[in-house]
């Protein structure tokens, strides 16, 4: 290093001296990339000393200085040699270097090397501070003519260090730098070269930004829930990855307009222990309480006679002992109607659909005929236009002009469900887009193209507010903790509301006159998990671009940064003929902010960070009713309707369908347990025997609230199921479906995003469910053990989940082997024999289904995941192909509908994934079970050929539809 840098060296080595500078730099920078113990390699031989005072030597010699300065950098990514340098002078030799404007010797000062804590510390004590804001001051006014940009940012560059600490953080604020970088960055912005100072600028800036708490009263959620007996809600984890301010705090550079590199998870818990992979942990209570749950599994018990002459109707009630007659079958039969449902049943859902019991629909735009014959009376305003309407005149016009167009959709069993929910707020309010229904776009939204800057543009607003703050009005307009409505009429502003089924919104407060921030509720009984949002804003203006700020986001990262948009409905567009939810916003991105956790409510943990998101949304109409949500929501009434329009539609004579109670919730609500599978073809013995020895598939889906694109993959899972297609039809008489199609029902109703009403995350309590406190888990990890305890456990389990930092759709497996060569272990393949039929159905979907991808799947046992479903079915019950799928917010970066066009030397940026897209999903879902049958299975001759000519079938459909959408011209928007 001492040689390099002397002027002697340079005539030794031979070097020209136009050439000697870059060719040393490269040098060091070759040493700083392949030699991390360099700089301490220099402090034990002695050699700081000398490089210093070579450096001070060389004062004169700009040449051979900056050469010096370039070692001095190298050793300083040392912490313990940057220590050292600052302790022997370097701190005062570098502000000596750095000297006020001059066009003389520019290119001394070109680069900062990095400061440890101690030499921050040092710098700040010493006044350096304040020093290097004034000469940044002074080149940022002379530099007009922007020649020396490297200089300004080294400057920058040494501020964002001594900014890592505090102290520094503190002194910076005291020196007014907030005032002086925020006024000197409004210069630079109409400047596309000066983007590396804007950058710099904008993260010294958001680091340094006071600190606040939350403006709510307590981060707790505005909802708790009295635990059964003497049960106390544990106190949630606040231990993740970035979520600690420490003085040593380094900001993350890639978080500012980065748009090309995704966050990547790393395998670094993986379960090493071969004993605890390979072994089956006893049972977690006694063998004995298994006996209940024969009642959940009535198509293994079928009393043949009985069977043979009335057939399935009144199975159920054969099983639990009652006597039926011959005449009591023939009236049941007559009681049904031809598709499938009692009339009974719905004469008794007709009546339950008109509301009562305190329950209304929200209300409808200003200038709709209901809303003015409720609202505007001798030709003045109501002056509480937020009131509720008598839904009697209401709901009888809106049905009447309601066309039924919806598949699988019937308000009046919405209603007729919606009814019987069980809230913690005791909710009385329909959402419109609950209750009216949700048809898919004729087209599916390409993902957002980001603009380049917007997360910088974004975050100088947020200090503008600081620095500028006249124009801030700072008006709460809506607050679960103190409840009051504002109108429109007295401060011309938006309205907000959130108290119905799966809402989340907590606060919002006017910043500006068209910006709000809003603040997400956390899961009841907890202070965490803010992601899930679902409000409704009226009284907006038109083409009005409005900006919302949620400001109480927690992970950090998220598909929004992407190319993610949030989905948005309006009631006009859906009165109109187009009730649909659509993807919407613009200058959309997702960044760290100003507020933290404070430790008392954190639980005694110092404060958490968190993250802002922030979009602009111009509104279809004016004076609108339009609702936002994170993702395109799925209510537990949605799903219970669901159910029994799925009951009605079905045909009864080939359709086997049992839809039974497996628990109730600690809330009060249902948790249906389906089964599924076809009518034995016949009456005979050998048919019958068929049937009940058909290998059983088991589903479940949103354990996790906020994840409400599980349900709609496992809504097209159930629609396929019960279809007339010859594929269903076929599937059925291969498997018996046992589905749980929503394991948290009471997370779904009051909005939470991730945990139960206990506070606990529930796909994480399946190694020792409570029966008191997590009865879903416990009673279906029960119904699995029945099931293996007499022989029957299932071919396939998959737990339907959705993802928030991934695209595409993808499976968690479980591998003894993949994780051990992971975790680079040594395997004994004659010891270790592994089943690889766990990648078979992964592998099939990979060709089947659109949206899958089988490289996003991981097959690796995580000692963090081993209380999951997937990790416990596969150990405990022994289901070798026992899955977490996964499904993605945002979209796809492969296959289908990542489109490429032939027309254009780009690629297309990708498709957003609508509910189509993942109800179709949920089909191909099926149909990878019927081939993974086939290739796994015996099967008949009959069956084998029936299932080859309908494959050949879907690939020659498919292959149709992949031809259209790579042929489609640029503009064209894939229809569906």
């Amino acid at each position: 290093a001492m040689c390099a840098c002397s002027p002697e060296s340079q005539s030794h080595l031979g070097l020209h001296k136009k050439k000697c500078g870059q060719q040393v730099k490269e040098f060091y920078s070759y040493l700083l990339f392949t030699d991390r113990k360099f700089g301490l390699k220099v402090q034990k031989a002695d050699a700081t000393d000398t490089i210093l005072s070579l450096a001070r030597r060389n004062l004169g010699h700009h040449l051979y200085l900056t050469h010096c300065l370039w070692v001095l950098q190298v050793c300083a990514s040392n912490v313990t040699t940057g220590a050292t340098l600052g302790i022997n002078g370097a701190m005062e030799l570098l502000f000596k270097v750095i000297t006020p404007y001059s066009k003389r010797h520019v290119r001394t000062f070109n680069s900062a090397f990095s400061f440890s804590e101690s030499n921050s510390r040092r710098a700040v004590n010493r006044g350096y501070l304040g020093g290097l804001l004034r000469l940044y001051q002074d080149w940022h006014h002379n530099d007009v003519s922007n020649n020396y940009i490297y200089i300004r940012r080294g400057l920058l560059l040494c501020l964002k260090h001594i900014t890592n600490i505090q102290l520094g953080r503190e002194t910076f604020l005291g020196s007014r730098g907030m005032e002086i970088l925020f006024t000197s960055v409004q210069d630079c912005l109409s400047c596309k070269n000066l983007d590396p100072i804007i950058t710099t600028v904008t993260q010294i800036l958001r680091k340094c930004y006071p600190k606040e708490p939350l403006p709510v009263a307590s981060v707790r959620s505005s909802y708790s829930f009295q635990l059964p007996g003497n049960a106390k809600a544990e106190p949630p984890c606040e231990g993740s990855e970035g979520d600690y301010e420490s003085d040593g705090e380094e900001e993350d550079e890639k978080d500012l307009d980065n748009e090309d590199v995704e966050s990547k998870e790393e395998d670094y818990d993986l379960e090493t222990d071969v004993n605890k992979l390979r072994s089956r942990p006893a049972l977690d209570r006694p063998e004995e309480e298994l006996r209940q749950y024969e009642a959940m599994c009535p198509e293994l018990f079928h009393n043949f006679q009985v069977l043979s002459q009335c057939g399935f109707l009144y199975l159920w009630d054969q099983i639990q002992g009652k006597r039926i007659s011959k005449s009591h079958c023939r009236a049941g039969q007559r009681r049904r109607s031809a598709d499938g449902i009692s009339l009974m049943k719905r004469e008794t859902l007709q009546k339950q659909s008109k509301i009562s019991h305190g329950l209304v629909l929200r209300p409808l735009p200003k200038d709709h005929a209901c809303y003015k014959k409720m609202f505007y009376s001798e030709g003045s305003i109501n002056p509480n236009p937020g009131g509720r309407l008598e839904s009697s005149y209401t709901l009888t016009n809106l049905l009447e002009k309601h066309q039924g167009d919806i598949p699988f959709h019937s308000p009046h069993f919405y209603i007729a469900r919606a009814k019987c929910v069980k809230s913690i707020p005791d909710y009385k309010d329909l959402a419109f887009p609950d209750f009216w229904g949700h048809q898919p776009p004729p087209y599916s939204k390409p993902m957002l193209e980001r603009k380049y800057g917007v997360q910088r543009d974004k975050v100088l607003d947020d200090v503008r507010r600081l620095i500028q703050p006249s124009d801030v009005i700072g008006r709460t307009v809506f607050d679960l903790d103190e409840p009051r409505w504002v109108t429109y009429i007295e401060y011309c502003c938006l309205t907000f509301f959130s108290k119905f089924e799966s809402g989340n919104l907590r606060k919002a407060i006017q910043v500006r006159e068209f910006e709000y921030d809003l603040i997400m509720n956390a899961d009841v009984n907890s202070n965490q998990h803010h992601q899930w949002f679902y409000f409704e804003v009226r009284d907006m203006k038109l083409a009005v671009p409005y900006r919302f700020n949620i400001i109480n986001c927690e992970k950090f990262n998220s598909q929004f940064n992407y190319g993610m948009q949030l989905v948005m409905y309006s009631v006009k567009e859906a009165l109109q003929g187009r009730p649909r939810w659509l993807r919407a916003g613009h200058d959309i991105c997702y960044y760290k902010n100003h507020y933290r956790c404070s430790a008392a409510a954190g639980g005694g943990v110092r404060g958490k960070f968190y993250y802002t998101l922030t979009f602009s949304i111009k509104f279809p109409h004016k004076d609108d009713v339009c609702y936002l949500a994170y993702h395109y929501p799925y209510t537990y009434s949605t799903m219970m309707s669901h159910l029994d329009i799925l009951e009605q539609n079905r045909n009864p004579k080939k359709v086997y369908w049992r839809q039974q109670t497996l628990c109730q919730t600690l809330g009060g609500n249902l948790c249906p347990l389906l089964t599924i599978t076809a009518m034995p073809e016949s009456k005979k013995g050998d048919d019958l025997e068929q049937f009940c020895k058909r290998p059983y598939v088991f589903l479940m889906a949103r354990v996790h609230p906020g994840e409400s694109n599980a349900s709609w993959v496992m809504k097209g899972t159930l629609e396929f199921l019960v279809s007339s297609d010859p594929i269903a039809d076929l599937l059925r008489k291969c498997f018996i479906f046992k589905i749980v199609p929503m394991l948290n029902p009471d997370g779904v109703i009051n909005g939470n995003h991730r945990c139960s009403l206990s506070g606990d995350d529930l796909n994480r309590q399946w190694l020792a469910p409570a029966s008191w406190l997590h009865p879903t888990i416990y009673h279906a990890k029960g119904l699995l053990y029945y099931l293996r305890s007499i022989g029957r456990a299932p071919l396939v389990f998959c737990d339907y989940h959705g993802h928030s930092q991934k695209k595409n759709v993808f499976v968690y497996g479980c591998s003894i082997k993949e994780t051990l060569w992971q975790a680079g272990c040594m395997v004994d393949t004659d010891v270790i024999t592994e089943d690889v039929g766990y990648r078979t159905l992964p592998k099939i979907l990979d060709k089947v289904a659109p949206a899958f991808v089988m490289n996003s799947c991981s097959f690796l046992v995580e000692k963090s995941r081993e209380s999951t479903a997937r990790v416990v079915v596969w150990k405990e019950i022994g289901v070798l192909r026992s899955y977490t799928m996964e499904s993605t917010y945002c979209g796809c970066s492969h296959g289908l509908y990542k489109v490429t066009l032939k027309l254009s030397a780009s690629l297309h940026q990708g498709l957003q994934l609508g509910t189509q897209e993942l109800e179709e999903m949920g089909s191909k879902f099926c149909l990878g079970l019927l081939i993974l049958h086939l290739k796994s299975l015996p099967c008949s001759k009959k069956v084998m050929a029936q299932a080859a000519l309908l494959l050949d079938l879907e690939e020659e459909i498919t292959d149709r539809t992949q031809r259209l959408v790579i042929d489609t011209p640029r503009n064209f928007s894939y229809p569906h």
